[in-house]
């Protein structure tokens, strides 16, 4: 069976640095999503934001923009800006898990507003001609949520769901709901995208035997703690490439180039560059004698040295 795999948003993370870093030294990704715009009450495109969506920086890459709202004339002014940069799809954040998010009614914590949903979306579809998609979870407090919800997201032509098979309270905890994941296939016409924890090829395997009908594969933080993950699910391959650990270093060492360029002062390298390798070390054979080690270093110069000597004595 022919499948997609695509690259779930991390905020934070999955800049369009980081997107072809990955793309031109492991490939395997057919379609990234930017991480989200969020306006906060004012119709301005951050130049971050700006950034990250510039087609000059996303030249060999599929990428899809992401918004989170729960404000219709937010949702259009951003539909029009993604528009006049040349995308065709807008995805819609229902996802986020985090508090400062949830408790402002957005991200996962807007699922069980259905009314909202249904407004927002009606406008969407009158007042422009942008395709929208979904990202969602089950819900933020009950999978019941994404049930109640589904009927109102059928009135509407949308591309896909994608549905992160977790509750928005569980942030990244506990395990996937799959049931709960089953019964929204069963109960929406729409097409879904299966995300949440697939970490290996083994687990990707193992998904596309739960769920037979789904073609469309999103991996989120598998990808960070792991950039070979696409291609070797792509050559249904358990082993790494031989030259694992110069193809790593290789990222690493652009990631950390291109972050000391576009980042100012050491600390804040420093700390992009530990919240990478809380991710990165889960690669290694262990994992929290490699974090320490990046953890301990406070300067650029030990940070350096650290990062050498993991790659000369650590394994993968």
């Amino acid at each position: 069976m022919d499948y997609t795999l695509l690259s779930s948003p991390l905020q934070g993370f999955t800049d369009f640095r980081f997107r072809n870093a990955q793309n031109k030294l492991f490939g395997g990704i057919d379609t990234f999503y930017s991480p989200y715009i969020r306006l906060n009450g004012k119709m301005v495109i951050k130049p971050s934001y700006e950034r990250d969506l510039l087609p000059e920086n996303n030249l060999d890459l599929e990428v899809i923009p992401q918004v989170i709202t729960n404000d219709a004339d937010e949702f259009l002014f951003v539909a029009k800006y993604v528009r006049e940069l040349g995308y065709k799809e807008l995805n819609w954040n229902l996802g986020c898990p985090y508090p400062m998010v949830t408790k402002s009614g957005m991200g996962s914590g807007l699922i069980s507003n259905t009314e909202k949903i249904n407004h927002i979306l009606e406008r969407a579809h009158t007042e422009s001609d942008i395709l929208v998609s979904m990202k969602m979870r089950l819900g933020y407090e009950t999978p019941q949520e994404i049930i109640d919800v589904l009927p109102i997201l059928d009135k509407y032509p949308l591309k896909n769901i994608a549905i992160h098979a977790r509750l928005g309270k569980q942030l990244y905890k506990g395990g996937v709901d799959l049931d709960g994941f089953q019964k929204c296939i069963d109960t929406t016409k729409h097409k879904l995208y299966y995300n949440g924890d697939i970490t290996s090829v083994a687990k990707f395997h193992e998904m596309q035997e739960r769920y037979p009908t789904i073609d469309h594969w999103m991996i989120g933080r598998g990808l960070i703690s792991d950039p070979f993950l696409p291609s070797m699910i792509k050559n249904n391959s358990l082993e790494y490439p031989a030259n694992k650990m110069e193809l790593f270093s290789a990222f690493h060492d652009t990631l950390y180039a291109i972050y000391s360029e576009s980042l100012s002062g050491s600390t804040h390298i420093l700390l992009k560059m530990y919240h990478l390798w809380e991710y990165f070390s889960a690669t290694f054979s262990n994992p929290h004698k490699v974090l320490k080690k990046i953890k301990k270093a406070q300067s650029i110069r030990n940070y350096e040295a650290a990062v050498a000597e993991i790659f000369k004595n650590e394994k993968i």
